[in-house]
Protein backbone atom coordinates (compact mmCIF):
# COMPACT_ATOMS: atom_id res chain seq x y z
CA UNK A 1 0.00 0.00 0.00
CA UNK A 2 1.14 3.42 -0.97
CA UNK A 3 1.59 6.17 1.85
CA UNK A 4 -0.98 7.70 0.64
CA UNK A 5 -1.10 11.55 1.11
CA UNK A 6 -3.71 13.71 2.17
CA UNK A 7 -5.66 15.55 -0.38
CA UNK A 8 -8.02 18.04 1.07
CA UNK A 9 -11.28 19.40 -0.67
CA UNK A 10 -10.51 23.02 -1.27
CA UNK A 11 -14.13 24.95 -0.90
CA UNK A 12 -13.21 28.79 -2.36
CA UNK A 13 -15.73 31.56 -2.45
CA UNK A 14 -15.43 33.39 0.61
CA UNK A 15 -13.29 36.96 0.93
CA UNK A 16 -11.98 37.12 4.49
CA UNK A 17 -11.17 35.05 6.91
CA UNK A 18 -13.40 32.22 7.52
CA UNK A 19 -14.24 32.02 11.43
CA UNK A 20 -16.77 29.47 12.37
CA UNK A 21 -18.12 26.70 10.76
CA UNK A 22 -21.28 23.79 11.67
CA UNK A 23 -22.50 21.09 10.05
CA UNK A 24 -26.23 19.76 10.54
CA UNK A 25 -27.28 16.40 11.37
CA UNK A 26 -27.51 13.25 8.56
CA UNK A 27 -30.72 14.09 6.49
CA UNK A 28 -32.78 11.95 3.25
CA UNK A 29 -30.56 14.97 1.51
CA UNK A 30 -27.50 13.97 3.00
CA UNK A 31 -25.66 16.59 5.37
CA UNK A 32 -24.97 20.34 5.13
CA UNK A 33 -22.03 22.53 6.40
CA UNK A 34 -22.78 26.44 6.70
CA UNK A 35 -19.66 28.91 7.40
CA UNK A 36 -19.43 32.13 8.95
CA UNK A 37 -16.73 34.87 7.41
CA UNK A 38 -15.53 38.49 8.08
CA UNK A 39 -17.18 38.74 4.25
CA UNK A 40 -20.62 38.75 5.56
CA UNK A 41 -21.92 36.35 4.21
CA UNK A 42 -22.68 33.17 5.70
CA UNK A 43 -22.21 30.35 3.09
CA UNK A 44 -24.49 26.91 2.84
CA UNK A 45 -22.40 24.11 1.32
CA UNK A 46 -23.29 19.64 0.61
CA UNK A 47 -21.13 18.72 3.56
CA UNK A 48 -19.58 15.70 1.90
CA UNK A 49 -18.62 17.38 -1.22
CA UNK A 50 -18.36 21.04 -0.38
CA UNK A 51 -20.41 22.18 -3.18
CA UNK A 52 -22.15 25.64 -2.89
CA UNK A 53 -25.97 25.53 -2.55
CA UNK A 54 -26.58 29.18 -1.52
CA UNK A 55 -25.31 32.66 0.18
CA UNK A 56 -27.22 34.21 2.90
CA UNK A 57 -27.37 37.93 2.19
CA UNK A 58 -28.53 40.46 4.75
CA UNK A 59 -25.90 41.02 7.33
CA UNK A 60 -24.07 44.36 7.35
CA UNK A 61 -21.26 43.41 8.89
CA UNK A 62 -18.70 40.09 9.77
CA UNK A 63 -20.72 36.75 10.75
CA UNK A 64 -19.19 35.53 13.79
CA UNK A 65 -21.01 32.39 14.64
CA UNK A 66 -23.50 30.39 12.58
CA UNK A 67 -25.29 27.04 13.29
CA UNK A 68 -27.72 24.98 11.39
CA UNK A 69 -31.04 22.99 12.79
CA UNK A 70 -30.37 19.36 12.48
CA UNK A 71 -32.23 18.75 9.41
CA UNK A 72 -31.21 21.75 7.92
CA UNK A 73 -34.16 23.31 7.45
CA UNK A 74 -32.98 26.37 9.41
CA UNK A 75 -29.76 28.49 9.27
CA UNK A 76 -28.87 31.12 11.59
CA UNK A 77 -25.91 33.64 12.03
CA UNK A 78 -25.29 35.86 14.15
CA UNK A 79 -22.82 39.38 13.08
CA UNK A 80 -20.71 42.49 13.80
CA UNK A 81 -23.63 44.36 12.99
CA UNK A 82 -25.63 43.71 16.27
CA UNK A 83 -27.81 40.90 15.17
CA UNK A 84 -28.76 37.51 14.70
CA UNK A 85 -30.40 36.39 12.09
CA UNK A 86 -32.66 33.30 11.54
CA UNK A 87 -32.83 31.88 7.56
CA UNK A 88 -35.03 29.68 5.72
CA UNK A 89 -32.27 27.13 4.45
CA UNK A 90 -34.06 25.75 2.06
CA UNK A 91 -35.44 29.09 0.02
CA UNK A 92 -32.75 31.44 1.34
CA UNK A 93 -35.21 33.73 2.89
CA UNK A 94 -34.44 36.13 6.18
CA UNK A 95 -37.05 34.71 8.62
CA UNK A 96 -36.10 36.34 11.52
CA UNK A 97 -33.53 39.52 13.10
CA UNK A 98 -33.25 39.99 16.32
CA UNK A 99 -31.72 43.17 17.39
CA UNK A 100 -28.66 43.10 19.95
CA UNK A 101 -26.70 46.14 21.92
CA UNK A 102 -23.12 44.75 20.45
CA UNK A 103 -21.72 42.34 18.47
CA UNK A 104 -22.86 38.46 18.26
CA UNK A 105 -20.44 36.13 18.73
CA UNK A 106 -22.48 32.84 18.80
CA UNK A 107 -25.78 31.08 18.02
CA UNK A 108 -27.88 27.97 18.15
CA UNK A 109 -31.19 26.49 17.93
CA UNK A 110 -32.86 23.66 20.13
CA UNK A 111 -33.01 20.16 19.21
CA UNK A 112 -36.93 20.65 18.33
CA UNK A 113 -35.93 23.75 16.36
CA UNK A 114 -38.52 26.03 18.46
CA UNK A 115 -36.11 28.01 20.45
CA UNK A 116 -32.42 30.09 19.40
CA UNK A 117 -30.53 30.81 21.53
CA UNK A 118 -27.44 33.74 21.38
CA UNK A 119 -23.61 34.73 22.57
CA UNK A 120 -22.94 38.86 22.43
CA UNK A 121 -19.88 40.67 23.69
CA UNK A 122 -23.04 42.03 25.92
CA UNK A 123 -21.72 39.41 28.20
CA UNK A 124 -25.22 37.98 28.04
CA UNK A 125 -27.20 34.68 26.34
CA UNK A 126 -31.03 35.18 25.31
CA UNK A 127 -33.21 32.33 24.38
CA UNK A 128 -35.65 33.78 21.53
CA UNK A 129 -39.36 31.60 21.18
CA UNK A 130 -39.20 31.60 17.04
CA UNK A 131 -43.13 30.36 17.87
CA UNK A 132 -43.14 34.50 19.47
CA UNK A 133 -40.37 35.50 18.09
CA UNK A 134 -41.78 39.43 18.68
CA UNK A 135 -41.92 38.30 22.68
CA UNK A 136 -38.84 39.44 24.97
CA UNK A 137 -36.25 36.69 25.24
CA UNK A 138 -35.25 35.39 28.33
CA UNK A 139 -31.69 36.71 29.05
CA UNK A 140 -29.01 35.05 31.44
CA UNK A 141 -26.44 37.16 33.37
CA UNK A 142 -23.10 36.30 34.95
CA UNK A 143 -20.09 36.11 32.55
CA UNK A 144 -17.75 38.99 32.94
CA UNK A 145 -16.54 38.65 29.55
CA UNK A 146 -18.16 38.49 25.95
CA UNK A 147 -19.38 35.43 24.77
CA UNK A 148 -17.56 33.10 22.55
CA UNK A 149 -19.86 29.93 22.02
CA UNK A 150 -23.48 29.35 23.13
CA UNK A 151 -25.45 26.15 23.06
CA UNK A 152 -28.76 24.21 23.97
CA UNK A 153 -27.23 21.28 26.52
CA UNK A 154 -28.98 18.74 28.33
CA UNK A 155 -31.73 17.52 26.57
CA UNK A 156 -32.24 21.50 26.09
CA UNK A 157 -33.01 21.54 29.70
CA UNK A 158 -29.55 23.73 30.10
CA UNK A 159 -27.38 26.08 28.21
CA UNK A 160 -23.42 25.80 28.20
CA UNK A 161 -21.16 28.77 27.30
CA UNK A 162 -18.10 29.89 27.38
CA UNK A 163 -16.37 33.28 27.76
CA UNK A 164 -13.57 35.92 27.57
CA UNK A 165 -13.97 35.52 31.09
CA UNK A 166 -11.83 32.27 30.80
CA UNK A 167 -15.07 30.14 32.31
CA UNK A 168 -17.33 27.63 31.02
CA UNK A 169 -20.78 27.78 32.29
CA UNK A 170 -24.41 25.84 32.60
CA UNK A 171 -27.36 27.42 32.83
CA UNK A 172 -30.62 26.22 33.86
CA UNK A 173 -33.44 27.32 31.76
CA UNK A 174 -36.32 27.01 34.67
CA UNK A 175 -34.78 28.38 37.16
CA UNK A 176 -32.47 30.73 34.60
CA UNK A 177 -29.51 30.31 37.14
CA UNK A 178 -26.03 29.34 36.64
CA UNK A 179 -25.66 25.79 38.00
CA UNK A 180 -21.81 24.89 36.97
CA UNK A 181 -18.91 26.74 36.07
CA UNK A 182 -15.12 25.29 35.42
CA UNK A 183 -12.49 28.22 35.36
CA UNK A 184 -9.75 27.49 32.66
CA UNK A 185 -5.98 29.06 32.28
CA UNK A 186 -6.91 31.16 29.51
CA UNK A 187 -9.57 31.70 27.22
CA UNK A 188 -11.42 29.45 25.64
CA UNK A 189 -11.48 29.83 22.00
CA UNK A 190 -13.70 26.45 21.07
CA UNK A 191 -16.36 24.46 22.47
CA UNK A 192 -17.91 21.25 21.54
CA UNK A 193 -19.78 18.66 23.02
CA UNK A 194 -19.52 15.14 21.66
CA UNK A 195 -22.10 13.72 19.83
CA UNK A 196 -23.48 11.18 22.64
CA UNK A 197 -23.71 14.41 25.23
CA UNK A 198 -20.70 12.71 27.48
CA UNK A 199 -17.43 15.16 26.61
CA UNK A 200 -16.86 18.33 25.30
CA UNK A 201 -14.11 19.36 24.04
CA UNK A 202 -12.41 23.02 24.83
CA UNK A 203 -9.79 24.43 23.74
CA UNK A 204 -7.93 27.25 25.30
CA UNK A 205 -4.33 28.80 24.79
CA UNK A 206 -1.99 25.91 23.23
CA UNK A 207 -4.32 23.05 25.53
CA UNK A 208 -6.89 20.68 24.38
CA UNK A 209 -8.99 19.50 27.02
CA UNK A 210 -12.10 17.17 27.55
CA UNK A 211 -14.03 17.36 30.18
CA UNK A 212 -16.63 15.09 32.18
CA UNK A 213 -20.01 16.84 31.13
CA UNK A 214 -21.64 15.64 34.30
CA UNK A 215 -19.07 16.60 36.61
CA UNK A 216 -17.46 19.18 34.65
CA UNK A 217 -13.88 17.48 35.67
CA UNK A 218 -10.90 17.08 33.01
CA UNK A 219 -10.51 13.44 31.49
CA UNK A 220 -7.47 13.98 29.23
CA UNK A 221 -5.74 17.57 28.33
CA UNK A 222 -3.49 17.71 25.53
CA UNK A 223 -0.60 20.51 25.02
CA UNK A 224 -0.68 21.41 21.39
CA UNK A 225 2.62 22.43 19.36
CA UNK A 226 0.73 26.05 19.02
CA UNK A 227 -2.05 28.44 20.06
CA UNK A 228 -5.39 25.65 19.17
CA UNK A 229 -7.86 27.84 18.07
CA UNK A 230 -10.58 24.96 17.47
CA UNK A 231 -10.64 21.04 18.04
CA UNK A 232 -13.34 18.06 17.63
CA UNK A 233 -13.62 14.67 18.48
CA UNK A 234 -15.08 11.95 16.16
CA UNK A 235 -17.83 11.07 16.88
CA UNK A 236 -16.32 7.38 17.90
CA UNK A 237 -14.39 9.28 20.15
CA UNK A 238 -11.19 7.80 18.88
CA UNK A 239 -9.33 10.34 17.44
CA UNK A 240 -9.60 13.88 17.48
CA UNK A 241 -8.58 16.79 15.33
CA UNK A 242 -7.69 20.89 15.80
CA UNK A 243 -6.07 23.63 14.49
CA UNK A 244 -4.48 27.10 15.21
CA UNK A 245 -1.73 29.59 14.57
CA UNK A 246 0.95 27.53 12.89
CA UNK A 247 -1.34 26.78 9.81
CA UNK A 248 -1.63 22.81 10.99
CA UNK A 249 -4.00 20.84 10.91
CA UNK A 250 -3.37 17.40 13.61
CA UNK A 251 -4.77 14.85 14.24
CA UNK A 252 -4.44 13.04 17.05
CA UNK A 253 -5.23 9.27 18.88
CA UNK A 254 -7.64 10.55 21.29
CA UNK A 255 -7.08 7.64 24.11
CA UNK A 256 -2.76 8.19 24.13
CA UNK A 257 -2.40 11.46 22.75
CA UNK A 258 -0.18 10.20 19.89
CA UNK A 259 -0.03 12.52 17.15
CA UNK A 260 -1.29 10.80 13.88
CA UNK A 261 -0.14 13.22 11.03
CA UNK A 262 -0.18 17.19 10.67
CA UNK A 263 0.32 18.88 7.29
CA UNK A 264 0.18 22.58 6.25
CA UNK A 265 -3.01 22.76 3.89
CA UNK A 266 -4.14 26.14 4.61
CA UNK A 267 -2.11 29.84 3.86
CA UNK A 268 -3.24 31.39 7.73
CA UNK A 269 -4.33 30.39 10.71
CA UNK A 270 -7.28 27.93 11.23
CA UNK A 271 -9.70 29.61 12.94
CA UNK A 272 -12.40 26.41 13.34
CA UNK A 273 -12.49 23.00 13.03
CA UNK A 274 -15.55 20.53 13.19
CA UNK A 275 -15.92 16.55 12.23
CA UNK A 276 -18.92 15.50 10.06
CA UNK A 277 -21.59 14.54 11.44
CA UNK A 278 -20.36 10.96 10.12
CA UNK A 279 -17.08 10.98 10.75
CA UNK A 280 -15.72 10.04 7.48
CA UNK A 281 -14.44 13.67 6.66
CA UNK A 282 -13.65 16.87 9.17
CA UNK A 283 -13.83 20.45 7.60
CA UNK A 284 -11.55 23.55 8.77
CA UNK A 285 -11.74 27.29 7.84
CA UNK A 286 -9.19 29.83 7.98
CA UNK A 287 -8.11 33.18 7.69
CA UNK A 288 -6.88 32.32 4.03
CA UNK A 289 -10.76 32.84 3.59
CA UNK A 290 -10.97 29.39 2.65
CA UNK A 291 -12.77 25.75 4.05
CA UNK A 292 -11.39 22.64 3.30
CA UNK A 293 -12.55 19.35 3.82
CA UNK A 294 -9.89 16.33 4.54
CA UNK A 295 -10.82 12.43 5.06
CA UNK A 296 -10.43 11.24 8.11
CA UNK A 297 -9.11 7.88 6.24
CA UNK A 298 -7.30 8.74 3.84
CA UNK A 299 -7.36 6.80 0.57
CA UNK A 300 -11.11 5.92 1.13
CA UNK A 301 -13.75 6.36 -1.90
CA UNK A 302 -16.05 9.55 -0.46
CA UNK A 303 -17.80 12.55 -1.94
CA UNK A 304 -15.50 13.68 -4.26
CA UNK A 305 -12.49 11.48 -3.20
CA UNK A 306 -11.92 8.69 -6.20
CA UNK A 307 -9.38 5.86 -4.71
CA UNK A 308 -8.30 4.26 -7.77
CA UNK A 309 -6.27 0.71 -8.28
CA UNK A 310 -3.21 1.88 -9.86
CA UNK A 311 -1.01 -1.18 -11.25
CA UNK A 312 2.66 -0.48 -10.86
CA UNK A 313 4.83 -2.91 -12.64
CA UNK A 314 3.74 -6.33 -11.10
CA UNK A 315 2.63 -4.95 -7.68
CA UNK A 316 -0.83 -2.97 -7.32
CA UNK A 317 -0.59 0.39 -4.99
CA UNK A 318 -3.46 2.15 -4.09
CA UNK A 319 -3.61 5.89 -5.66
CA UNK A 320 -5.93 8.74 -4.38
CA UNK A 321 -5.20 11.68 -7.06
CA UNK A 322 -5.63 14.86 -6.24
CA UNK A 323 -8.89 15.66 -5.46
CA UNK A 324 -11.05 18.50 -7.33
CA UNK A 325 -10.75 22.41 -5.97
CA UNK A 326 -14.70 22.95 -5.97
CA UNK A 327 -15.27 25.56 -7.92
CA UNK A 328 -17.52 28.71 -6.64
CA UNK A 329 -20.58 29.25 -8.48
CA UNK A 330 -21.51 32.85 -7.94
CA UNK A 331 -24.81 34.24 -6.30
CA UNK A 332 -27.21 35.94 -8.35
Amino acid sequence: MANLRQTPLTCSGHTRPVVHLAFSDVTDTGYYLISACKDGKPMLRQGDTGDWIGTFEGHKGAVWGVALNSQATRAASGAADFNAKVWDAVSGDELHSFQHNHIVKSVGFSADSSHFVTGSNEKLLRIFDLNKPEADPTVFSGHTGGLKHVMFFRGDKQLISCADDKTIRVWDRASGQEVQKVELSAAPSSLEVSKDGSLMTVTHGNVVSFLDTEKFEPVKEFTMPTQVSSASLHPDKTIFVCGGDDFKMYKYNYSTGTEIESFKGHFGPVHCVRFAPDGELYASGSEDGTLRLWQTTVGKTYGLWKCVEATIGNSTESANPPAPTIQEVPAN
